[in-house]
């Protein structure tokens, strides 16, 4: 295994195939781990990151890839897609992985990087094992943090989701809420995958989510034009394949609420939602949730729907499991480790007694008014 390294993300057909050949070897393939999520991150985003790409060849056969960028001011690396993707991994066969990973941190201590901060790493990933082996070896530390549940709703045999539909469509929430939105015109769904109509359909859910936070006194990340130009890369990269779905729930010919979605491995992901904050009333977000749903129970190419990144309450409602990611920081730094445990594990006992949350925040309130009156 020899290891080639790119300061971009080259614009070659071979590579992509081959890329994502790869990445359907994995453990539980994700979207995010496609060569056209990091060629669109690397586009919109190449003002402010440097990538650092690494791929492992067997002869001609590519082995392993991981897409990294690099913060030269720090002197640390992270993944590539790490703001923009809910899973993050080093894509190879979970049989070949120690060895890369191994091969990939030989490197990084060649290169004198100090540093990698690997968020959103699928606690189920064999990357996590081959982790704390190889680091090891190459003179570094690892420590592990749980990061996000991701929930999930497992759709199941045939019966599960007859029986999962079932109780999706009848519940007195939804019902009365589509009962709410009929009263202004027919409701109905529909799913745009093609590019030419995403590329219609994206300013307007753009604007709706940029409204929606604003109108909660939010800031949207939408509100970024590096975000908006990402989306709308990513949708074209991923059209062709039928890997990406923008959702609406429209009351008459009204969108009232939408999901940029994926379908991918018999995944359908549940990524970006938002809604029109005049039909608030009606929870039309919760409504395409449950539409989504029920088409998931219908279509048996999909296996579940992730609700991905995200502990917001209306998702529990719905889940019937969930995945784990940790963020994890190795470094080759004794003193970082031990600061990274040590703030972690503070933080952990502050969190798990309220008596002791509750007197730290009095003296941190103490702490600045105090050092306001100064």
């Amino acid at each position: 295994m020899r290891l080639v390294l790119h300061r971009e993300i080259p614009g070659e057909d071979i590579l992509a195939r081959q890329w994502n050949e790869l990445v359907w070897q994995m453990e539980c393939p994700e979207v995010f781990y496609t060569y056209e999520w990091a060629l669109a991150v690397s586009r919109a985003y190449q003002a402010s990151i440097l990538p650092l790409l690494v791929l492992a060849y067997e002869r001609e056969s590519l082995v392993g890839v991981v897409a990294l960028a690099i913060d030269e001011v720090r002197r640390e690396t992270f993944f590539l897609t790490n703001a923009t993707a809910d899973y993050c991994d080093f894509v190879s066969s979970p049989a070949r992985r120690l060895e890369f990973v191994d091969l990939v941190f030989g490197e990084l201590r060649r290169l004198k990087i100090p540093a990698l901060v690997a968020a959103n790493l699928p606690a189920d990933s064999a990357t996590c094992r081959a982790l704390m082996a190889a680091t090891q070896v190459h003179g570094y530390r690892t420590f592990s943090r749980p990061a996000y549940r991701c929930a999930q709703i497992a759709l199941g045999s045939c019966v599960e989701r007859r029986n999962l539909r079932e109780v999706v469509t009848n519940r007195k929430a939804l019902r009365y809420a589509l009962k709410g939105l009929g009263k202004h015109g027919p409701v109905s769904v529909d799913h745009l995958k093609s590019r030419d109509s995403l590329q219609a359909e994206l300013p307007e859910f753009m604007h709706a989510h940029i409204a929606r936070f604003s109108a909660a006194g939010r800031h949207s990340n939408l509100a970024h034009p590096q975000r908006q130009a990402f989306l709308a890369e990513l949708a074209g990269l991923l059209s062709p394949a039928g890997w990406i779905v923008l959702s609406r729930l429209l009351v008459g010919e009204h969108p009232v609420a939408w999901n940029y979605g994926f379908q991918f491995s018999g995944s359908w992901f549940y990524y970006q939602p938002t809604f029109d904050s005049d039909w608030r009333q009606f929870s039309p977000g919760f409504c395409l949730l449950s539409k989504i749903v029920e088409a998931g129970c219908d279509d048996p190419e999909i296996e579940r729907v992730d609700m991905g990144l995200g502990a917001e309450g209306y998702k529990e409602r719905f889940a019937t499991g969930a995945r784990q990611t940790l963020d994890v920081t190795v470094t080759a730094s004794t003193v970082r480790h031990l600061k990274e445990a040590a703030r972690y594990h503070v933080a952990a006992a502050i969190k798990s007694s309220p008596r002791l949350e509750h007197g730290v925040r009095r003296l941190l309130g103490r702490v600045l008014v105090g050092g306001e009156q100064g």
